[in-house]
């Protein structure tokens, strides 16, 4: 402490503090929150405030404050500095108070944990995470200001993909658990608990508590370790949001367990790189996919989009439901025009019903939230009017790929049926709450007239009772024969009657004579006097009356609550898909043609994002075929422009810098994501098989934080490539090896090929500036060269951007290096080394003596080691299979295989 004396207030304060001592300290006193000792330092410096003290000297104790109506705004900066804030409140009323008031601290208010609408951004998700430590390890998150809760083990590599998918604003760890990697702490807050938090039983009881369950396994969580870690997260979530925010949690009234197998996986890299959420460079949503994307009209909508964007769907049934929804949205542009109008006047019924549900709504939520419900009717009558309206409205011709179809969207239908209009809570907010209401719900004014006839009588008295005081003065002036008589008010004397001297020998005797004026003497009555009386205390009653019939409200928005969250959940689909029916028809997009087979054939695809921000027309589509030559349904392959039918997995892109190679490999991986959550892409014609995994190594960066250099780090994802690809992954590499010699950089980028032919068979976009790697097409049949056309003309070279079937035939590098005024004879050196390596690297037949293989695949003889048996190839393969998507008959066959190759491994033994 410092020199102020510790007053009965000040103890008050201390008490406070110790029971949040990791969190800045907001007391309310009077009219202001303070701050007291180094949290007033602290304050001083974090909100630009004025730093004062009570005391002089070198022991005053420092202090710091701002007006309470100002809470939310220096919460918002406290937030976003990466602070914890506990509010501290007056929990009784003054004019109540014996003695000191009393104060409590109402909540604590953390990055992950914040529900007011001026510190959210209402377009995303604000996720509070906790990780169980632990190989699997338990991750569980949940939405706060909208109550959604889910969990999942995961093995702990896949660990900072997940946090990178959710991008939480903060995680919790046990106070034991190792630390996340250095880029995901600068992202998110970490927040230490006690490791008692995390243990299993404490979990399991706080989750069964807290839902009224006997235990979770009618929530869908089996008792394996992955289950049983991500029972220990959500059970940590659970009790830190009990100790912070000190209201109900009942809107989190269910615990999802999260399946990765049903959406498609991005690592943590891959996203950075794809700019799926965020720009690389400065980590602002404009500019990257889903800002593209998003036509929405109501946060709840955005939303839902950011997270189908970060989860795509690997469910073919499921997508096609996604697009025959949009495909029928963009067929009938006046239903998709009128649902977005009734959309946008619609609210956040998400978040302002965990407001009501948590006791922190204000009149001006509750009013939002009615006039929701009053919009609903049409949203349904219109989708519902889908089923027997007349569809010969439907234009004959649009976007390329929208077939106009007259079967109605199942997933429309459904999303409909979800619409629940809640009619009797539409009517009580609807006769309760007045036009226009406040902010805050103690100062009265919301609740409509003739909605409580308590209330009226009330405001009658409190507004003056003209008509009883009207009533009064008629029936005094006719008792007295006093036809001047009137009733007046002043502040001074409250109620009087007025008599002229003219009349003073009629005044009744029980008058009290009050005051002398000139010409009239001014008189009072007990029945004026406890009128008066009435009138001064049904101000404040009739405020406390219109709280009750408020808090009545709020419980009855939070009994409905389940039917709420239903249609919200509804609207916001419903919302996404408008916009991208809205998205595909302004910007000419084509339905895709989404199947199992790993297939990609994209016929003059475009980049969604650099089409936007280029100027119109500027931006040159590309063909992209890849993968298998024929379709399930026997479907026949696309042709390009010249004709050909590739059927080829790998894609080797060459070309000179700033062409386009690794704009074209983004932009097929972008094209993959979107057909994977429903969406049309920006081609002509597209036939995208399921990808399970997407990854990109694409860029350079180093970690030095870490002593990682550019080119560890590129082989580290690398590796993580080459050892979770399946056979149904879309993989895009850019300038493999590029980091290091040479030598070492061309024999990394072409083993790398070879094993992306041979052992994993992926869809592949290989771009690199090694014109060697070209040589693969002659030796691996799945490799097909492609390069970025350009051309030379008066010693300048002209991009075209397009991507053509070869190789291409030089890399420009010393032309580039003449034009920037290289010397002319270090010019002519270089074209002279130049002829000689690339003499060297060519037999006598003009063909690459790297191209050179055995004729059979390379023997490995495996050997017992002191240490633990060495991996054999057929290990790797077991652990790279994909069992959910494989049949019984193809297992059957691999196995047959693999007997097969271990026969004749032990005959060569």
């Amino acid at each position: 402490m410092g020199g102020m004396a510790i007053t009965p207030m000040m103890k008050q304060y201390e008490e406070a503090k110790r029971a949040c001592p990791d969190a800045l300290l907001l007391f309310r006193m009077g009219d202001f929150y303070e701050m007291f000792h180094d949290d007033a330092r602290t304050a001083a410096r974090v909100l630009n405030l004025a730093l004062t003290s009570r005391e002089k000297g070198e022991n005053a104790t420092a202090m710091a404050g701002f007006p309470h109506h100002q809470l939310e705004s220096y919460l918002g900066k406290l937030i976003a500095a990466g602070m914890r804030a506990a509010v501290c409140d007056q929990v009784e009323d003054p004019k109540l108070a014996k003695g000191l008031v009393r104060r409590e601290v109402t909540r604590i208010v953390t990055p992950g944990t914040v529900t007011d609408d001026a510190l959210l951004d209402p377009r995303e998700n604000n996720y509070l995470a906790a990780v169980a430590s632990g190989d699997p390890a338990g991750l569980a998150w949940v939405e706060l200001s909208t109550g959604r809760f889910m969990a999942a083990g995961f093995p702990v590599r896949q660990l900072p993909d997940q946090l990178a998918r959710l991008g939480p604003a903060e995680c919790l760890l046990g106070e034991d658990a190792p630390p996340l990697t250095p880029d995901l702490d600068e992202r998110m807050m970490v927040t230490r608990r006690p490791d008692w938090a995390f243990s299993r039983q404490t979990a399991e009881q706080t989750l069964a508590k807290h839902f009224g369950t006997a235990g979770l396994e009618g929530f869908g969580f089996s008792d394996d370790e992955a289950d049983r870690q991500a029972i220990r997260a959500a059970g940590a979530v659970l009790d830190y949001l009990t100790e912070t925010q000190k209201s109900s949690l009942d809107h989190i009234d269910r615990l999802t367990p999260y399946r990765a197998s049903s959406t498609l996986e991005i690592d943590q890299s891959s996203r950075r790189s794809l700019e799926i959420g965020r720009t690389i460079r400065d980590g602002r949503r404009e500019g990257s996919l889903v800002w593209v994307l998003d036509r929405t009209r109501t946060p709840m909508g955005a939303r839902l989009l950011a997270e189908w964007v970060a989860n795509p769907l690997t469910y073919v049934a499921a997508i096609r439901a996604r697009l025959d929804a949009v495909e029928e949205l963009l067929g009938n542009p006046s239903l998709c025009a009128e649902l977005g109008e009734s959309l946008r006047r619609m609210y956040d019924v998400e978040r302002l019903l965990t407001r009501a549900t948590t006791g922190r709504a204000s009149p001006r939520d509750l009013s939002f939230l009615g006039r929701t419900l009053k919009s609903l009717p049409a949203v349904k009558a219109k989708l519902a009017a889908r089923a027997k309206g007349d569809r010969s409205d439907l234009p004959q011709s649009g976007p390329k790929g929208a077939s106009h179809k007259s079967d109605l969207s199942p997933l429309l239908a459904e999303l409909e049926a979800a619409i629940d209009l809640c009619p009797e809570l539409r009517s009580t907010l609807d006769a309760a709450l007045a036009d226009d209401c406040p902010l805050t719900s103690r100062d009265g004014g919301f609740i409509r007239e003739g909605f409580s006839a308590e209330l009226d009588a009330l405001r009658e008295l409190a507004h003056g009772g003209k008509q009883w005081i009207a009533r009064y003065q008629a029936q005094e002036t006719q008792r007295t024969g006093i036809p001047s008589l009137k009733v007046g008010f002043n502040q001074v004397f409250g109620y009087y009657i007025e008599v002229t001297n003219s009349h003073r020998d009629k005044v009744p005797a029980e008058y009290i004579r009050k005051q002398t004026i000139k010409n009239a003497e001014r008189y009072i009555t007990p029945e004026l006097k406890e009128y008066e009386e009435k009138v001064l205390t049904a101000d404040q009653q009739a405020k406390e009356l219109e709280y009750k019939l408020f808090q009545d409200l709020r419980e009855i928005v939070a009994a409905d609550r389940r039917r709420l969250q239903a249609t919200a959940a509804a609207l916001a689909a419903i919302d996404v898909l408008a916009g991208l029916a809205d998205l595909a028809r302004t910007r000419n997009y084509c339905r895709p043609e989404v199947v199992e087979e790993p297939v990609l054939r994209i016929i003059d695809g475009r980049h969604p994002v650099l089409e936007v921000v280029e100027p119109e027309g500027k931006f040159v589509p590309n063909d992209t075929l890849a993968g298998s030559c024929e379709t399930a349904s026997g479907e026949q392959p696309c042709e390009t422009a010249s004709g050909e039918q590739p059927c080829s997995s790998i894609l080797l892109i060459t070309g000179p810098n700033m062409a386009g190679k690794s704009t074209y490999i983004r932009q097929v991986a972008l094209l993959t994501l979107m057909a994977q959550i429903g969406s049309f892409v920006p081609a002509r014609r597209a036939t995208i098989g399921v990808a399970d995994r997407i990854f990109a190594r694409v860029g350079a960066s180093d970690e030095l934080t870490r002593g990682q250099s550019t080119f560890m780090v590129e082989m580290i994802e690398t590796a993580r490539i080459l050892n979770a690809a399946t056979a149904r992954s879309l993989v895009i590499l850019d300038e493999i090896g590029r980091g290091t010699s040479t030598y070492d950089g061309i024999s990394l980028a072409w083993a790398v090929v070879e094993h992306l032919h041979e052992r994993i068979g992926c869809r592949t976009l290989f771009a690199t500036h090694y014109h060697e790697l070209t040589d693969l097409e002659q030796s691996l049949p799945g490799v097909k060269n492609l390069n970025v056309a350009v051309r030379e003309w008066e010693d300048k070279v002209i991009f075209l951007h397009k991507i053509v079937a070869g190789a291409a035939d030089k890399s420009y590098g010393i032309h580039v290096a003449r034009l920037a005024g290289v010397p002319r004879e270090v010019i002519e050196r270089s074209k002279d080394i130049l002829a000689q390596l690339e003499e060297e690297r060519l037999d006598d037949e003009g063909r690459s003596k790297i191209a050179r293989r055995p004729d059979g695949p390379k023997q490995t003889r495996l050997q017992m080691t002191l240490f633990g048996p060495a991996d054999h190839p057929l290990v790797n393969e077991i652990r790279r299979l994909d069992l959910n998507h494989l049949t019984p008959i193809e297992a059957l066959q691999r196995l047959q295989q693999w007997q097969a190759t271990l026969a004749e491994e032990t005959k060569k033994q």
